[in-house]
This record gives structure tokens, C-alpha cells and sequence, in this order.
């Protein structure tokens, strides 16, 4: 394994998109809605070590998961643990990894990848990002994955490739990035996806240290300078109380807005791996595996009969649950909470906003 490269993962998200599973407590990365196994912290962080020294894989979550992160990854460094007191998007969350990694090997170059997405094809994803790792180590360029789109998809946004600036990442194209676009609506997506120019984004950057560097200090001078004032206290017990006034005090912006949007020197690099973000139960099932029937079950006691195209989740391991007669459903059992609804999106949305605010926020 090369030893300058570097894996940050970002670990703090919260969110009710996946409620009343994901909680504030316990959110989506922690869990395993897939029935695999393992949480997406933990099958992230597993498929990065097969490339990168574990000694280099930065996780990057909230001081209130600390505790989430150590018992899934028991053998992880705790100063490869990052803690933000406060949540300020993913520049800040970027530019602490890039400043304490920086103070150890400013030789280095890094992915920087969230921790709750679906990868299907791991050799395939691995592969790709090797060939990133080795173009960006000696190239002053920020890379993002660009998704081949399948379908005109409205909930992920899109990176249009300029097809004219074209440069060679292992055997296949990267092109200069033309535009970004935040999700569109069916018409503009139907648009991007027959033009051949647009591709899916994946959240996924990678590029060397010195480069980011100049960057934020180039479009994020605020954000750049308080981090840069750590030199001398990452790696040390005077880090935590540091980063605290920092964030105090942070702007809080995304990397995409506040970097890739702006800079010059980003390039896409086309991947078909197989990936998804899976934002929404709806994106679940089409993702996850499914029964003869394409019910997607998970949990050991369950009994499911004249069920279709449903989702059926439970988290209780001595209650048993029984499902007949559904189509097009979604049955999900908690400890404290059984929702049972239409599968569609919009069903759920409707469920969280006709819930009264202060009944919703005791099961979060």
C-alpha cells in the first residue's frame, strides 16, 4: 500500500429520511438496513482498508457518536477519530481532516467519501479509485466520481463534463467540469440524461493535500485560516478544546458549494461501479435485495404472506411480526415505534409532516 494515501470518511450526518430507524441518536451510517451484517460505517471503512493503511483512514463524525464509532470499528485509532462539536456541512468537516492530516504527511494525497452510500461492484469501485489516487497525487486537479446516470433521477444532483478538456485516468477519460446543478426537476433531468454531457454526483473527491490546500485558502480564506492556526495542537490533548472554538465561529458551508462550484481545477471522472446514496426508503428498495415476491425483509422473526413489492424491517428480536396481504408497503418495527404505510416516497414524507412536531420529536 502507497503510505502517502489517505482515506477521510465522513461520518456526522444526521437525518429523519430514514426514520423511525435512523434517529438523532443512532443515525443512518450506524445501521445495517441493508440485512448484511454490518453497518455502512462498517462496510465503508472495510472496503477502504483493502487499499489504504488503516493507520491513513480518517473518520470525521459528530463528539456525539464517538462512542458509535469506536464500538463499530473496535480497532481504529482514536486519533483517526475526528469529533466536530458542532455541525457545519462538509468544507469544515473536509478542511479539519486536511489540516491534522497535513501536520503528519503534507506529501499526502486523499479520498474523501461519505459513509453511508451503496457500492455494488467493490473491485470495480477500488479499482477506480486507485487510478484517481495515482493521478491525483501528481496532478494539481480536484476529482469527483461522476456517476454514469441510468435513469433522468431528480434527487441527486448532476456535474456536466466538458467533453472538449480531456485528460486520462488510468485507461479511461476525466473531463474539466463545465456545471454543477443541484437536483433538477423530471424535465431538466430528462434533458441532462440524453445529452451524454451529465453525470450523477457522488459525493466522492479525491486529490492531493497541497492542492486543497490552496484551494480553501484561495475560496474559503476564512475557513482555511482558523484551521491553519492548529499547527502544533492536532495530535495533541490541546486539539479537542482548539476545534471547538473553531467551530464555534465556522461557517457553516458544503465542500461542493464552497470549492468545487468555484474552483478551476476540477475534473469528473466517469465511474459505472454501481452506486446509489440511498437517500429515501424508495431508493432502498430499488437497491437492496429482494424476495420472489420483491419484498425486501429484514429480520429474523418475520412472517410475511401473500405480501408484494413491500418493504418489511423489523429491529425487535423477540416479537414476532406478521404480515399479510400488502402490496406496495412498507411495515417497519422498532423498539418504540411501528410504522406501516405506503411504500411510496410521498406517503412517507406526508406521515413526518402531518406528525405533530413535538409527538415527533420524542422518537428522535
Amino acid at each position: 500500500m502507497n503510505k502517502n494515501n489517505y482515506c477521510i470518511i465522513m461520518a456526522g450526518g444526521i437525518g429523519s429520511r430514514f426514520w423511525p430507524v435512523s434517529r438523532n441518536s443512532k443515525p443512518k451510517q450506524f445501521l445495517d438496513i441493508l440485512g448484511v451484517g454490518k453497518s455502512f460505517l462498517q462496510q465503508t471503512y472495510e472496503r477502504f482498508s483493502n487499499i489504504i493503511d488503516k493507520d491513513n483512514i480518517i473518520i470525521v463524525t459528530s463528539v456525539s457518536y464517538k462512542d458509535l464509532v469506536i464500538e463499530q470499528l473496535p480497532g481504529i485509532n482514536q486519533d483517526n477519530v475526528l469529533l466536530e462539536p458542532y455541525r457545519r456541512n462538509t468544507a469544515p468537516c473536509i478542511a479539519y481532516a486536511t489540516y491534522k492530516i497535513l501536520e503528519k504527511n503534507p506529501a499526502a494525497t486523499v479520498v474523501v467519501a461519505p459513509s453511508d452510500h451503496l457500492i455494488v461492484n467493490d473491485k470495480l469501485f477500488l479499482d477506480t479509485i486507485e487510478n484517481a489516487l495515482e493521478y491525483a497525487g501528481g496532478h494539481n486537479v480536484l476529482l469527483t466520481l461522476g456517476i454514469t446516470p441510468t435513469r433522468p433521477e431528480t434527487a441527486y444532483g448532476y456535474i456536466q463534463a466538458n467533453k472538449s478538456e480531456k485528460v486520462t485516468i488510468g485507461d479511461k477519460p476525466a473531463y474539466m467540469v463545465k456545471t454543477f446543478t443541484e437536483k433538477p426537476n423530471d424535465e431538466l433531468a430528462e434533458v441532462f440524461v440524453k445529452s451524454g454531457e451529465f453525470l450523477w454526483n457522488s459525493g466522492i473527491f479525491i486529490w492531493n493535500l497541497q492542492t486543497i490546500k490552496n484551494e480553501l485558502e484561495l475560496h474559503q480564506k476564512g475557513i482555511a485560516s482558523m484551521f491553519s492556526k492548529g499547527s502544533g495542537l492536532y495530535y495533541t490533548q490541546a486539539e479537542q478544546d482548539f476545534i471547538k472554538s473553531v467551530y464555534e465561529d465556522c461557517t457553516s458551508i458544503s465542500i461542493d458549494y464552497g470549492i468545487m462550484e468555484k474552483t478551476e481545477k476540477a475534473v469528473v471522472y466517469p465511474a459505472t461501479f454501481g452506486w446509489s446514496d440511498l437517500g429515501t426508503w424508495e431508493s432502498l428498495y430499488s437497491e437492496a435485495s429482494r424476495d420472489e415476491r420483491g419484498n425486501h425483509v429484514v429480520g429474523d422473526e418475520t412472517m410475511v404472506s401473500d405480501v408484494n413489492d413491500s418493504i418489511i424491517l423489523t429491529q425487535e428480536k423477540k416479537k414476532l411480526v406478521v404480515v399479510k396481504g400488502l402490496k406496495n408497503y412498507m411495515v417497519v418495527n422498532t423498539e418504540d415505534v411501528l410504522l406501516i404505510c405506503p411504500r411510496e416516497e410521498a406517503a412517507f414524507k406526508s406521515i413526518l409532516t402531518d406528525l405533530p412536531l413535538n409527538e415527533f420529536m420524542k422518537y428522535q
